[in-house]
């Protein structure tokens, strides 16, 4: 049976840690996503850490079991935006990269 595919955003700006802000399965996975992109939000791919943020509510902030996986991911995103640490705080928030998964979904 194949897993269904999902997606999961995060929101990662002011506040200290980054927090589930949209989650589904299928169409409203693929809306997730396509919005994203929309939005130039960065999309990874990567089953294991959906896996972990699969567990969250939307509203929810990652734990602490989390936190490197996510770090690595928003590192991606800082580096290619040109960021660095802290510049976050100085711009509007806006979401992290949503994760998502599908069979043959890889980082």
């Amino acid at each position: 049976m194949k897993a269904p595919f999902e997606a999961v955003a995060l929101e990662y700006g002011k506040q200290k840690t980054p927090r589930v802000v949209a989650k589904g399965q299928e169409e409203l996975a693929l809306r997730i996503i396509t919005e994203a992109k929309r939005q130039g939000i960065y999309v990874a791919e990567d089953p294991q850490l959906l896996a972990l943020l699969s567990r969250l509510d939307v509203g929810e902030e990652i734990t602490q079991d989390m936190y490197t996986a996510v770090a690595v991911i928003l590192s991606w995103v800082y580096w290619l935006k040109g960021m660095q640490p802290g510049d976050e705080a100085k711009a509007e928030p806006e979401a992290a990269p949503a994760a998502k998964a599908d069979d043959q979904a890889s980082l």
